[in-house]
């Protein structure tokens, strides 16, 4: 049998960048999803489809694909007198934002002064090209 939209699958995956690994789920509990519900990159999803269980392979998503490219219009000083009390982030900390909207976004810290917090909103895997190793480990409907 072979994955398709709308299957629920487990999968096992290996994130590489840059031939790097950056996240695992080898050794732990599979991730699962149904394939087209657009909980996970597309590319991902669509990696999994026509896959039987036991089988493995590798799969590129260029950063395109992904997260996109990074955009420095993202990055930004958050004045310290605009700061709760006692906000005291450290360096590659991830904090929640609001936007001037009201929607919340998550930013990580990249560098600290004593006037300024520096805030980038991109996604941290923003501008990179991803390698998934999958595995399909079961097809359960």
């Amino acid at each position: 049998m072979k994955a398709k939209v709308g299957d629920k699958v487990r999968v096992h995956y290996t994130l590489r960048i840059d031939d790097e690994v950056f996240e695992s789920s080898v050794g732990m509990k599979p991730i699962e999803f149904v394939i087209g519900n657009g909980d996970l990159l597309p590319g991902f999803e669509n990696g999994v489809i026509d896959m039987s269980p036991g089988e493995t392979k590798t799969i590129h998503i260029p950063a395109e694909e992904a997260y996109g490219p990074r955009d420095e219009n993202k990055v930004f000083d958050f004045d310290r007198s605009r700061a709760p009390e006692g906000f005291e982030p450290e360096i590659g900390q991830m904090v929640q934002m609001y936007r001037p909207d009201g929607k919340s976004i998550i930013v990580t810290v990249v560098d600290i002064t004593d006037e300024y917090f520096k805030m980038d909103a991109n996604h941290p895997l923003a501008g990179k090209d991803l390698t998934f190793d999958l595995e399909l480990v079961e097809i359960v409907t």
